[in-house]
């Protein structure tokens, strides 16, 4: 059996696409197109621009012919920045499943301008249509952004969970129309809360593909059998750790922020293989003070036991030393047919002459040794 050995970036490779925005969660659809997420940004030449709080699009192509097309039906969150409508929802774990797309929007305690913003909670949107309407959990069109007061267990499908879990929801891609998936089971990660020692562990849930919209279906792992096999509960206070990544890369200040994983199934070697990042921090608990942790683990199942097979302690794309690079995306549908390659998506926070120029879509090749 193919096994993952070693990975290395490919700095000659690394395309900066013109555009605007952050975090590019992805999934590969039907239709062949991924579907992506924008958070923060204005997004991409030739489309809408307004400055958003979260966006959707097509991405169609492969690297390095990108095309990227808005999905007018999306609902529209646009910043309203020196106000309260700022900041509301960011649309990270995303789901392309049987012409239907599933976004979870990760929303804080309040706007960050306020004192201790963080993240508490996730609300559940879809489209029936692949993008060209969308939904509120419970059925509802069009969606509504619910104000800071209103929001409740009722409206998220994650809110106030214990020690602040599931609020940064990133879901397992498995394939094109979630094909390589095949005991019937949808997997969503999130780090374990909002501080250092919790936020750096891992958690997950699962549900049943056809159940994504019930709260009250989502199983939660809690440990591991002798035979390595999962064992789950329906209460999210049972819930085990995963995994733990190292300590010394959660910020304390503007909101925590770190250890926010990409995982895929690794097709070509029957692996599942997770990209995940701690943000660079002072003394003082600055973010983006310095580059951040890369790194990269392989398990032969969705709950582990994942096995470290890379590590950066100070990520540089490009040789950068002023990159302050964040939420590495492993692509799905970029992962070449024998494994020996994929494509990493990223953020660059770094500031030049007072601008981000890389605030945008970049990308670069991976050469995997199998």
């Amino acid at each position: 059996m193919k096994t993952i050995k070693e990975i290395r970036r490919l700095e000659e490779t690394v395309i900066r696409h013109p555009s605007n925005g952050d975090n590019w969660h992805m999934s590969w659809a039907d239709d062949d197109r991924q579907y992506v997420s924008l958070c923060d940004g204005t997004g991409f030449p030739g489309q809408p621009d307004k400055h958003y709080n979260s966006r959707a699009y097509a991405l169609i192509g492969d690297p390095p012919a990108l095309t990227f097309a808005d999905l007018p039906g999306y609902p529209e969150l646009v910043n309203d920045w020196k106000t309260r409508d700022c900041s509301r929802y960011y649309n990270f774990g995303i789901l392309a499943l049987d012409g239907k797309i599933y976004q979870f929007l990760s929303t804080p305690n309040h706007p960050f301008n306020e004192p201790a913003p963080r993240f508490v909670g996730a609300k559940l949107i879809y489209s029936p249509d692949n993008g060209r309407t969308w939904h509120d959990q419970d059925g509802p069109t069009p969606v509504t952004w619910e104000p800071w007061e209103s929001r409740d267990r009722d409206n998220m499908c994650f809110f106030y969970e214990p020690g602040d879990a599931f609020a940064l929801i990133t879901i397992l891609q498995m394939g094109r129309n979630y094909r390589d998936n095949h005991d019937g089971y949808v997997y969503l990660c999130a780090p374990n809360g909002n501080t250092e020692g919790t936020m750096n562990q891992l958690v997950m849930c699962r549900v049943r593909n056809d159940q994504i919209l019930s709260r009250g279906e989502y199983e939660f792992f809690t440990g591991l059998r002798k035979d390595g096999s999962a064992q789950w509960s329906r209460q999210i206070a049972d819930r085990g750790v995963v995994h733990t990544f190292p300590s010394g890369w959660v910020n304390r200040h503007v909101h925590p922020y770190a250890w926010h994983p990409s995982v895929v199934y690794y097709a070509p070697c029957d692996q599942y293989l997770m990209a995940n990042w701690g943000i660079g921090t002072d003394d003082t608990g600055n973010w983006f003070t310095k580059p951040s942790y890369l790194g990269f683990w392989t398990a032969p199942a969705p709950w582990g036991p994942w096995t470290q097979v890379h590590e950066e302690t100070a990520w540089t794309p490009a040789g950068d030393v002023n990159a302050r690079a964040y939420q590495p995306q492993i692509a799905p549908k970029w992962i070449s047919p024998d494994g020996r390659s994929f494509w990493l998506v990223w953020t660059d926070y770094q500031l030049l002459n007072e601008r981000r120029p890389y605030y945008a879509f970049n990308l670069q090749k991976v050469e995997v040794t199998i």
